[in-house]
């Protein structure tokens, strides 16, 4: 077990002892009127809130093992030296560190070394040294997930004690002294600018707000989550809309086409308004349960207010589903300028009386993973005046990407067939009100099938549909700061788009912070590893409450989860930058440094028998198998090269570059690939283990499921680096098609997903060249043999 903590602000004596002070555990008689070891039986005994009388105490004291063979209250009737050594033994088991399983009871600094918690270098402990080590402590994270202060926060501790201020800050982060027994739930329709569903006015969103009691005295920031799943999803609809993939790739006219002939023009036209007949502090409707997100939960105890909004089109709004366009951005920055105070919002459909977000600070941040942190990106490309910060987890920066390739369609990893309208169609939560379905329908169903001809599955090209849902077009007018996660391991919102969004921010000098892990399409605020959730209390404290606590200095640029060894997280600088290229030439099935001394030519074919090919259709992750197979069944589908086995490890640090000399025996094509790390290891698990233990946000709250990256339990003998896609005929970019004749020789280059990935010594570096990708290109199985000449074909790794 190993705990990253970036989140910790180093802090000097003096404000160790007046937040010590400010939090109740220490006052400033104590330092006089006490000797070590009372002052550390004085901190002790406020370790368990739940316990009121001091022979309780007692009891707890003595159940904790001080030296080797004496509990707390014995060594303390002793009054021996207080020693680092003892200091931690004591402190592992208020963090819920098991003796002998989890830490050595014998040698606890060795433990506290290998469990990567800091230390107080003195080996004895006078007043002072004591404090310091006890503040430090409370900001140390437990085995459960947590600070220990939060825990104590999670029993009761702030209750007990009277007159806190609220906000309450420890360490620069926002503490859980906001009653959630009492949490304010109210429900407000904001007017946007736009009739997407044209019934003469401007639509309206339904928003949910949840916002402590004491919101009402005092103003507070707000975390807002825009979710179109918020108030339900159509999945039966979506499902019936998917696309048949296994359909051939066609040969497209080649073009001259340039951007500006495919640029997308605004041209929106605001729509008319509602006049109000009075304005209210008041909401006039609530709601029981929220679709919450956990990380919004702990912010509430912490003296945030949460907002969640489905957007145009979702249920009991107004408006179309219009999947990622300009409409849906402004409809999603109209709860921001109301809670900014620049937007009228009314308390229903129909009496036009208005109603204030009196409560906000007007400091905003936005939250969410995958199409939720998609909308938090696009907001902030508004320049939106409010929005401070956006945390963008697993988040689209060009709609294109996620649907599209190099010219080809190419489903998100897991949804063949999803589309553009697929999404909107499931994310059209108005059908389920069936009575405002049918006022729409009709309009609603001629928008759809608009849709569907303008995102052109038949070419697959970039064109005004998708340059209208790219918002790295916008970075330039970001002005909050941004913090994206993203996991390197994530095939449904693939790598690239926060690498993209990445290099954009600081090609444009927008403040940043990058945080990657070896996930999936996952959230990262439970893991053990990382203080994650700790982190964004930092940098919320920082950026909504204007706290100095050095946030922007103390966190890195860069975070990266190491791939290979367990609970490791690294720090770095920047993330795909050009420090070391490699070039590896494909020559004779292998890897190597030197190119093939022949013009040698090698071939493979696309074409499956139909059993094969029906069976790899139904089971891709039996196909995503055979693929990798040093002796595969699909040998003659597939080009496959190897290094030699490694002699030292290496570390691919972003994207990799490939350029092949290939032909088409047709006048179409596309080609795949993978790189693959071989030899035989326990590997790290890309979904996290869930370690049955509840995190807890507050006292008598909500709570989270502690869970953690893990080592597979047996060997496996390879593992998908990274993988790319391109089209024959999109060889220059995405919108130029380029002519292509069959048996015509091409220079292709493209980039693979980037990616942070170190292979270890021993293992193989594999590149797999194919064509149909059967989890997400289409299927066409036609009878295409692809001819790659080996010496004009190179992989360039950033190393």
């Amino acid at each position: 077990m190993k705990i990253n903590q970036f989140a910790f602000k180093p802090t000097n004596h003096t404000t160790v002892l007046n937040e010590l002070i400010r939090i109740n555990f220490i006052e400033n008689t104590d330092l006089k009127t006490y000797s070590v070891n009372q002052l550390l039986q004085h901190l002790l005994n406020k370790c368990w809130p739940t316990t009121s009388t001091q022979s309780s105490l007692d009891y707890k004291l003595n159940n904790i093992l001080a030296d080797t063979q004496l509990s707390v209250l014995e060594w303390l009737q002793k009054d021996e030296p207080l020693t680092n050594e003892i200091f931690y033994r004591i402190a592992l088991q208020l963090l819920h560190f098991l003796p002998n399983v989890d830490f050595d009871v014998i040698n606890p600094l060795m433990s506290v070394k290998k469990l990567n918690l800091t230390t107080i270098t003195s080996s004895t402990f006078d007043k002072n040294i004591l404090l310091d080590a006890w503040y430090r402590l409370l900001n140390t994270h437990n085995k459960h997930g947590q600070t220990f202060i939060d825990d104590l926060a999670s029993q009761g501790y702030y209750q007990k004690i009277a007159n806190l201020p609220k906000p309450l800050f420890f360490n620069g982060k926002s503490q859980a002294v906001f009653n959630t027994t009492t949490l304010l739930r109210e429900v407000v329709y904001i007017e946007t600018d736009y009739d997407t569903d044209k019934d003469g006015l401007a639509d309206l969103i339904k928003a949910e707000i949840i916002r402590p009691l004491e919101s009402n005295d005092q103003q507070v920031p707000i975390l807002y989550t825009s979710s179109p799943y918020n108030q339900g999803t159509n999945d039966f609809e979506g499902e019936r809309l998917t696309h048949n993939v296994d359909v051939e790739l066609t040969h497209k006219a080649a073009t001259t086409d340039n951007y500006r002939d495919i640029h997308h023009v605004s041209n929106l036209k605001v729509a008319q308004k509602r006049v109000p007949v009075g304005t209210t502090f008041n909401a006039t409707e609530s709601f029981t349960r929220e679709r919450n997100y956990t990380l919004n939960d702990y912010f509430l105890a912490r003296g945030f207010a949460v907002v969640y909004s489905a957007g145009i089109g979702s249920s009991e709004s107004e408006g179309l589903q219009t999947t990622g366009d300009e409409y849906e951005v402004a409809a999603a920055t109209a709860v921001v300028e109301w809670l900014h105070g620049d937007r009228p919002a009314f308390v229903d459909h129909t009496t036009n009386i208005r109603i204030e977000a009196f409560w906000s600070n007007g400091k905003i941040a936005m939250t969410g993973r995958s199409y939720l942190g998609t909308l938090a990106t696009a907001v902030a490309t508004t320049g939106v005046a409010g929005l401070e910060t956006i945390v963008s987890e697993a988040a689209i920066s060009s709609w294109y990407d996620y649907y599209r390739s190099n010219g080809l369609v190419v489903a998100p990893g897991g949804f063949p067939g999803e589309d553009a309208d697929v999404l909107a169609e499931e994310t059209f939560s108005r059908r389920k009100n069936l009575a405002d379905f049918n006022r729409i329908k009709s309009l609603y169903e001629t928008y759809l099938t608009t849709m569907n001809y303008d995102q052109d599955r038949n070419t697959g090209n970039y064109n005004q549909f998708w340059d209208a849902r790219n918002y790295l077009k916008n970075v330039k007018n970001i002005k909050a700061d941004i913090l994206m996660v993203h996991g390197l391991n994530d095939w449904n919102v693939k790598p690239e788009q926060v690498n993209n969004l990445y290099h954009a921010l600081n090609k444009n000098n927008i403040n940043n912070k990058l945080i990657l892990h070896q996930g999936q399409h996952i959230y990262i605020n439970a893991m053990r590893s990382i203080d994650f959730t700790d982190m964004l209390n930092l940098w919320f404290s920082y950026k909504l409450y204007n706290l100095a606590n050095d946030a922007d200095k103390i966190l890195p640029n860069v975070i990266i989860q190491d791939n290979v060894t367990p609970e490791t997280w690294h720090s770095l600088n920047d993330w795909d930058i050009q420090t070391k290229t490699t070039k590896l030439f494909l020559n004779q099935h292998k890897l190597t440094k030197v190119s093939a001394a022949t013009k040698n030519l090698v071939s493979f074919n696309d074409h499956l028998e139909p059993t094969i090919f029906a069976q790899y259709t139904k089971n891709i992750s039996k196909w995503e198998n055979d693929l990798k197979l040093k002796t595969s069944p699909l040998i003659t589908n597939r080009l496959h090269f190897l290094t030699e086995n490694l002699t030292h490890p290496i570390t691919i640090n972003g994207r990799t570059k490939l350029h092949l000399k290939i032909a088409s025996s047709h006048n179409v094509g596309l080609i795949s690939v993978q790189l693959v790390d071989y030899g035989m290891a326990y590997r790290l698990n890309e979904k996290p283990t869930f370690l049955g233990v509840p995190i807890e946000s507050g006292v008598h709250w909500r709570s989270d499921a502690l869970n953690e990256f893990t080592l597979n339990s047996h060997l496996t003998p390879f593992k998908l680096i990274t993988k790319g896609h391109i089209n024959l005929q999109n060889r220059s970019n995405a919108w130029h098609v380029d002519s292509l004749a069959a048996n015509q020789f091409v220079d292709l280059d493209f980039y693979l997903q980037p990616t942070y990935f170190k292979i270890p010594v021993g293992h193989q570096l594999g590149l797999i060249i194919y064509a149909t990708d059967f989890g997400m290109t289409i299927r066409g199985n036609q009878d295409i043999t692809y001819t790659l000449a080996e010496a004009d074909s190179y992989l360039e790794l950033k190393i």
